[in-house]
């Protein structure tokens, strides 16, 4: 699944394409990428065409972009003088937005899934498993369009309403994402807040760090490694995680996904591939995760991989040893 560095590098790749941009038009080839969107295909094909697209945001594995113009309420009528469906998909007609309602503020929510891209295209370009096409007008770089792509159709697209944040009044969420932890690259994430809410959990360090209400962006991939580099046991229980032993996994996780950052994300294969359609190259620093057999880099002994919530662990037994002294 993507992770934290995979979407932030979506985000950063749509950033110059759509902020800015106009939707012109909108193609929904199969409606179980909008899963999440509170309304048929046609409510979302509405809510979209003829809206400005802002500055894309994001939160942990979340990414959104505002819109500007039309109403952006989600409980008015869509109407359905505008749809065509035929050719596969469901398309708006004459080019115009619902204005109806006067709601707040609305975004595109898009979430990747285990498979889910965001590819950046001419407008004569499509992509194989292209779930819904969206095409754009930008005043600098002209159309575009942008294809979301889901093999396994784990990923979805929405509008929804953007919310105050409960930490900052001055910036906004949608709805689906109010209820997820700021990740531990936002200049607002707090520390000493996580390292209490760590401490007051009655669990394993990494269902911890899964967890995203807690602390978000962070998976199997990178929970492996950071747990690898602090030297942690990927089931070691948080009450007897030292706060010295919980600030170095911090310390850790920061590096490691900025590093991630850097080399633009992890592919193992195509399904997950920047807005340009190329693989990130963190899989060739991997330490701990998918290497299971190999050498540790730290100590020599073998990488080994246990069950873990229906996924895996991988860690060193050697260097991550557990440790079940009570936290001081």
């Amino acid at each position: 699944m993507p992770e934290l560095p995979e979407v932030e590098v979506v985000r950063a790749g749509l950033a110059p394409a759509v902020t800015g941009a106009t939707v012109a038009s909108v193609t929904v080839f199969d409606e179980r990428s909008l899963r999440r969107h509170p309304g048929p295909a046609e409510d979302f094909v509405d809510r979209l065409i003829g809206r400005t697209m802002l500055a894309p945001q994001r939160r942990g594995k979340f990414m959104w972009i505002p819109l500007d113009g039309g109403s952006g309420d989600l409980g008015g009528g869509y109407g359905d003088g505008g749809i065509e469906h035929g050719a596969g998909g469901v398309e708006h007609r004459d080019g115009t937005s619902d204005t109806t309602g006067a709601g707040g503020p609305a975004a595109l929510v898009a979430h990747l899934g285990m498979s889910g891209q965001v590819l950046l295209r001419d407008t004569a370009t499509d992509d194989l498993r292209t779930r819904i096409r969206i095409d754009i007008t930008h005043p600098d770089h002209g159309p575009l369009r942008l294809n979301f792509v889901d093999q396994r159709i784990f990923g979805s697209m929405a509008i929804d309403t953007l919310e105050p944040t409960t930490d900052h009044p001055h910036q906004r969420v949608p709805t689906a994402v109010r209820h997820i932890a700021r990740d531990p690259l936002d200049a607002l994430f707090d520390d000493a807040l996580f390292l209490a809410r760590l401490a007051a959990r009655r669990t394993t360090v990494k269902r911890a760090m899964l967890d995203q209400t807690l602390i978000s962006g962070i998976g199997n991939i990178y929970a492996d490694e950071s747990l690898w580099a602090a030297r942690i046991h990927y089931d070691q229980p948080t009450a007897t995680l030292s706060r010295a032993r919980a600030k170095l996994l911090l310390a850790e996780v920061r590096l490691v996904l900025t590093k991630a950052l850097a080399e633009g994300g992890t592919s193992f294969d195509t399904q997950y591939l920047n807005v340009n359609g190329q693989s990130g190259y963190f899989a060739h620093s991997l330490n701990a995760y998918g290497q299971q057999g190999e050498p540790c880099p730290r100590c020599g002994r073998p990488i080994v991989r246990e069950s873990f919530m229906n996924r895996g662990s991988h860690f060193c037994p050697h260097c991550q040893r557990m440790r079940l002294r009570a936290a001081v």
